[in-house]
């Protein structure tokens, strides 16, 4: 379960909220939201930062546009962390079973980082426009949560927002088949290797005979 004492990094509670961490960064500028800096200027978070994405996650979920948000955090007669299991029906005990489970899957899912890091390593060294990817997939959010933050959207935001994101469609099918192509140029390697391999003892032995 959570601790007061513990600190945790921006992908761990990106792991407890179902917050991309971009998401979690737009969020701090959008809310106003005091998330503590260590030495070296690197976010890092505690159970109260959590407990607050947490409620603005069911604010969300409930209906709430950003506006009313900022104001309910704004009041200081609310009970975060009350108010929050109220929406929620969350009772103590429960939500400690819930956070104990949260735990063990930051657990299993940072050991799988640990075990796969040379691997994503090497299929980004070879294909870098995967980095580019998940920039456009990113500024493509943050234009959707700026709009869905906002009152009142004009036509020409909604169509700058879908022509961003028809573009990135685009951009992630044509390197699917450059990446594709690639690897079908492997395959035919290999196959040219493996025949070569078989069949030069082959011709030996007819030049012998």
């Amino acid at each position: 379960m959570l601790s007061k004492e513990e600190t945790y990094s921006i992908s761990q509670v990106a792991e407890y909220t179902g917050f991309k961490p971009h998401v979690i960064r737009f969020y701090e500028k959008e809310f106003n939201l005091n998330i503590p800096r260590s030495e070296n200027a690197r976010r890092y978070f505690t159970k109260k930062e959590i407990n607050l994405f947490l409620y603005i996650k069911s604010l969300q979920e409930k209906g709430s546009s950003n506006k009313e948000i900022k104001k309910l955090l704004k009041s200081k007669d609310i009970n975060i962390e009350e108010d929050f299991n109220k929406i929620n029906g969350i009772s103590e005990v429960e939500d400690q079973n819930h956070a104990n489970d949260l735990d063990e899957g930051i657990i299993s899912t940072e050991s799988f980082h640990i075990n796969s890091k040379d691997e994503i390593i090497a299929v980004l060294e070879q294909y870098n426009y995967k980095n580019e990817i998940e920039k456009l997939k990113e500024k493509v959010e943050e234009l959707l949560l700026q709009l869905s933050g906002s009152d009142k959207m004009k036509d020409k935001d909604i169509l700058i927002c879908e022509n961003a994101k028809l573009k990135l469609k685009v951009k992630e099918k044509s390197y699917e088949v450059a990446e594709l192509k690639d690897r079908l140029k492997q395959i035919e390697t290999q196959r040219t290797s493996i025949f070569s391999r078989i069949f030069k003892p082959m011709k030996k032995q007819k030049s012998l005979l």
